[in-house]
Formats: C-alpha cells, structure tokens, sequence
C-alpha cells in the first residue's frame, strides 16, 4: 500500500514539472502579459486539485489548455480580466448543471474526425498567435524547439520543456550578463528577448468579484462557450484515457468535477482548465492510477508558486513560446493527415471542414458544423441509423453501420469479460473511421487483457480499412486476429 502511495505521489511530482511551463505559458498567452503566469499557475493548482478529487476519471490531470486558452484569450480581451474570473466561475456552473442533466454521456456521439480537426484547429490558432514572438526572437524559439526535440530523445526521465527552459533561460541569462552594454549600431545585442518580469510571491486567497446583472447577462454565452468547450475537451482528454487504461470514466461525474474546478479557479484568480491531454498521459505513464497523484500536482504547484517570483521573472517569453508551438504541434493528428488518401473520402472532409470553421469562425461552431457534416455523411452512405449485435452459438454478429452512432455501444456490450470472443463482421453494412478506430482498439485492449479475439467473418471493405488505419504496434496485434485461417474474408 505504501509503495502505491509513493509511486502515485512521484508520478504527481513529474506531472507537476511538466505542466509548470505550459501552466505559464498558457496564461501568460491568454492575458497577455506577464500577470498571466501566476494566473495561468492558479488554474492548474485550483481546478486541478478539485477535478482530480470530485472527477470521473481517474488520474486525469485538469489545467489550462490549448482550446480554453484560445476561448479565455477572447473573454479577457473583451471585458478584462476580472470580468473573466466571473466567466469562468459561471462556466463552472454550467458544467455542474451538464453533469446533473447527463449531457456528459453524448462525448460518445462525437465522431473522430471532428476531433482531429478541432485539435487540429486549436493548434493553428496557437502557432498562429505565436508568430509575433518568433518574428521577434527567431533564435531563442528555434533552439528551444530543437532542445526539446533532441532532449525527448536522449533524457527521458526528465521532461524535454523543463529541460529547455532552464537550459535556454540560464543560457540567455549569462548572455546577458556577458553583453551587458554590446550594441550592433543602436541597438543592445540582447534587446530582443522579452522576459516574463516579476509575479507577487504569496499564497493566494479567495477574491470575490463584484456582480451585476448587466455583467452576469454579457458573459452568459462567453461562459457558456468556455463551459462546452472545457467539457468536450475535458471528456475527449477522459476518452484518450480509457483507451490507454482500458478503463471507462464517468462522463457527467468528470463534468460535476471540472465545473467544481473552475469555480475554484475563478474565485482564486485562475484561469479556466480543462482535462490536459498530455498532463494525463504523462501521469498514467509514471504510474498515476488514482486522484492522488493528479491532485498531488496541484499541491506541489502551489508549494513551489510560494517561492517562485525571483526564478519565474527571468523566463524569457520566446522560450514559452518555442515550447507552445511544440506544444501545438503535438495536438495535431498526424496519422489521420498522413493516410487521408486512403480514408474514407467523407471522413476526411469532416475533417479538414471541422478545421477551417474552428480557424475561420469559431470553436463551438466548428464542432456543430463537424457534427452535422458526419451525420450528413452517415446518411448518404447507410440508411440505417446504428448497429445491432446479435448472438449465435456463441458468436457475436455485429449488424448494420459500425459508426460514431454505434461504437460505444457495440464495444460497451463487447467488453463482457469472457476469456473468448468470437465476432462475425459480414453484416456490417459501413464502417467509418471511429469504427475503425474503435475496433483496432477493442483488439488492443483485448490482448492486453488477455482475451482471446477470433473474428471469423471479415468482409474485404473493413479488413481494408483496418489495415489502413491501424498504427504499427497495431498491425501485430491485427496480424494475430486477420491472418488465420479461421478467418473466412468475404
């Protein structure tokens, strides 16, 4: 028991360098100067803490990210910053009230390619917003970006943006010290790096803002935009989760949890957050199994925001940069972008349709228009709504469209616990991408649980789509499943 409660207090300890940077970077980025480290450091402390305790998911890692960022940027800049604290506690609220009405449970009707566009999406507007930092300091965000990239590489037991921030920081820090009066004509050598300056060093304590019902009214649907996004990021993080666990989270349980966290956040003068993606996977991966050691992250934030004025004040601004952009980078679904010549052709519209619109116009908007684009797909390529099992001497038919309407009730019933499974594909009328990706990771999770997956009808369209979409580590679980000679391919 004890070995448990360390192993999760270190994994907490890891998460917690990893999401310094980006906690930083995120509200620095969002409020638009240097008052928004403490800020943006708030939010992973506040909204991590109550997330990880009263969630759904467990280990999932709440903070800023990408596309409350994004959302959080426009509020600020419209009403300002206190105004936006009442925003994002009135999103809180909103997520409470998601979770109470179960809306929670409809993460599973959203189709995969509007989640690769979104994301994709939300890392243009980031990398978009970045430039003017590059344009300034081209350098430092180009060493930070490459020390990043070789440091995963060789050191993998410290984070690769911990490791560029104090590398690149310290090194500019000499220069500086070097350079002190060097001018090239009249201008200092080093007058093009911008620093983050100094933030109040002290615990931070509950402000109530002042209300009024004209100011409640103009934030209604800033907050309601804050609240829907943070949830469909939050769960999708929850969803990511499953699939590496090979658990099932508790969908509006997570949204009484985040909104918990967002009015924690709020009243303490953070920034709204959102399940992290990467926080999470990093937590699992050193470990993390429970709510301990997603919320020993947030406590050791706050152990080291007490003392962390004199150090964060000279964190130059194109080193967050440099690790945003990285950061940005990696939301991208690349696999989805490299095999859209062999994806089915209305998937890959979704997709890239999906991403213009969060671009272009909006991210809400984007996400209905994705939603509705794949319905519309749907239906042209299958009149049948969803799909049916059916069982037959212990095998189990799946019948009709296996799609983003289907899978997560196919696979729900699926997961019944025999050590056996036989399955029968030759009624399947059409298979989407989120079918397809749902089934490659039943399989996944089938063998890594131990259970035995036959699958003795296999019609040409899906073993092609199977194949095509599986990753590497995939392919030789899929080889196991499809290449036999039980398997009768139709």
């Amino acid at each position: 028991m004890f070995k448990h409660i360390a192993q999760e207090i270190l994994s907490g300890l890891t998460v917690a360098v990893v999401a310094l940077p980006l906690a930083i970077a995120f509200g620095i980025t969002a409020t638009g100067s240097s008052e928004g480290a403490l800020v943006g450091l708030y939010g992973a402390i506040f909204a991590g803490f109550f997330a990880a305790v009263a969630g759904g998911t467990p280990a999932q890692v709440t903070g800023p990210t990408g596309p409350i960022t994004v959302v959080a940027t426009g509020v600020i800049a419209a009403h300002g910053l206190q105004a936006a604290f009442v925003a994002f506690i009135m999103a809180g609220v909103f997520q409470i009230l998601f979770g109470l009405c179960r809306i929670g449970s409809l993460i599973r009707y959203i189709p995969h390619p509007v989640v690769s566009g979104f994301m994709g999406g939300i890392a243009l507007i980031i990398i978009l917003g970045e430039i003017d930092q590059v344009q300034r300091s081209f350098l430092v965000v180009a060493v930070t970006i490459v020390l990043m990239l070789v440091s995963a590489r060789l050191i993998r037991s410290i984070p690769a943006s911990l490791i560029a921030l104090v590398a690149v920081t310290l090194a500019l820090r000499l220069a500086d010290s070097l350079l002190q009066g060097v001018r090239l004509g009249p201008v200092p050598l080093n007058a093009a790096v911008d620093y983050i300056g100094q933030i109040p060093e002290s615990i931070p304590s509950i402000t109530l803002p002042s209300l009024s019902g004209s100011l409640i009214l103009s934030l209604v649907l800033p907050a309601l935009s804050i609240a829907l996004l943070g949830s469909i990021d939050s769960l999708l993080t929850s969803v990511v989760m499953d699939n590496i666990t090979g658990g099932r989270h508790r969908s509006n349980r997570e949204l009484v949890g985040q909104g918990l966290g967002n009015i924690a956040s709020g009243l303490f003068g953070g920034l709204a957050s959102a399940g992290a993606t990467v926080r999470s996977v990093v937590n699992v991966r050193n470990g993390g199994r429970t709510a301990l050691s997603a919320a020993t992250h947030s406590v050791i934030l706050l152990a080291l925001v007490v003392g962390l004025g004199a150090v964060v004040r000279y964190i130059p601004l194109a080193v967050l940069s440099g690790i945003l952009i990285l950061t940005a980078l990696g939301m991208i679904d690349w696999q989805s972008i490299r095999k859209a010549h062999v994806s089915p052709r209305g998937d890959v519209a979704v997709m890239f349709a999906t991403m213009i619109v969060t671009v272009l116009v909006d991210l809400t908007v984007a996400v209905a228009t994705g939603v509705g684009l794949a319905l519309i797909v749907h239906v042209l390529q299958s009149r049948q709504f969803k799909a049916s099992i059916v069982q037959d001497n212990g095998t189990y038919g799946i019948q009709g469209p296996l799609s983003f309407l289907s899978v997560d009730h196919v696979f729900s019933t699926l997961r019944n616990g025999q050590p056996h499974l036989s399955l029968n594909l030759d009624n399947v009328s059409y298979i989407d991408t989120s079918g397809t990706k749902a089934l490659l990771t039943f399989i996944d999770h089938s063998h890594k649980a131990g259970v035995t997956v036959d699958i003795t009808s296999l019609p040409s369209h899906i073993k092609h789509e199977l194949v095509t979409q599986a990753t590497q580590e995939q392919h030789d679980k899929l080889k196991t499943v499809i290449d036999t000679p039980r398997v009768r391919t139709t």
